[in-house]
């Protein structure tokens, strides 16, 4: 077995990673249900069953707790493009995905999905919580960077490479935020609930602001 790196203190980086989001998960329910200004360190706390005081040695504030949750659908996104195989079309890739995502996906998963929906769409109205978010938008774009760097065969530093990330990663952002807002509101939205349209949408749009440049296969 392969020893796991530690971090300060002695807890290992895995260890520390999942005691992030447990936390951030129980925060986020509390500022979902209470809202941010009523919702105190030693409520998340008391909710996690930690002391205060491990609270603030994991998180800067009590608005960055949301951090974790908010960056999970970055990091499963991340995973599905970095796979992207280059004779695929994005289409198809994001489809058979997303399809093998929700097999797999285990019931704790799609909780911490609905938890970063609702962060996100209480970003809009607090402050700190959008930093989160888009501090999430920023991670998005610098791993896009690498990503089509390789697939385009340009170095990352490349305008044109940057530019398409840039403009991905709003889709990515505003789409989220959209879909997310409408599902809180009740909406329709059965067309995203398709997963094969789902793929299509956002790779279609990808495709429309990156100029084609992004999304067909590369042959």
């Amino acid at each position: 077995m392969v020893a796991e790196k530690r971090a300060g203190g002695g807890m290992s980086e895995q260890r520390r990673a999942r005691l992030r989001l447990e936390i951030s998960r129980e925060a986020a329910r509390l500022f979902w249900e209470q809202g941010v200004a009523a919702t105190s360190g030693d409520q998340i706390a008391e909710a996690v069953g930690l002391s205060t005081r491990t609270i603030w040695r994991h998180f800067r504030s009590k608005e960055s707790c949301a951090e974790p949750i908010v960056m999970q659908g970055v990091v499963t996104l991340m995973s599905m493009l970095r796979n992207w195989p280059q004779r695929s079309s994005l289409e198809e890739h994001l489809a058979a995905e997303l399809i093998k995502l929700s097999q797999e996906t285990p019931p704790v998963a799609v909780s911490d999905e609905m938890l970063a929906m609702k962060m996100i769409r209480l970003a809009d109205t607090e402050p700190a919580l959008r930093t989160a978010w888009l501090m999430a938008c920023d991670q998005t774009e610098r791993q896009m960077c690498t990503i089509f760097a390789e697939r385009l065969d340009r170095p990352v530093t490349d305008l044109e490479v940057r530019l398409h990330a840039a403009a991905s990663a709003s889709v990515i952002r505003v789409m989220d935020e959209y879909i997310g807002a409408a599902y809180l509101a009740g909406d329709d939205i059965s067309e995203y609930m398709d997963l094969k349209h789902a793929a299509h949408r956002y790779a279609e749009t990808i495709r429309r602001v990156t100029g084609g440049a992004v999304g067909d296969p590369v042959t």
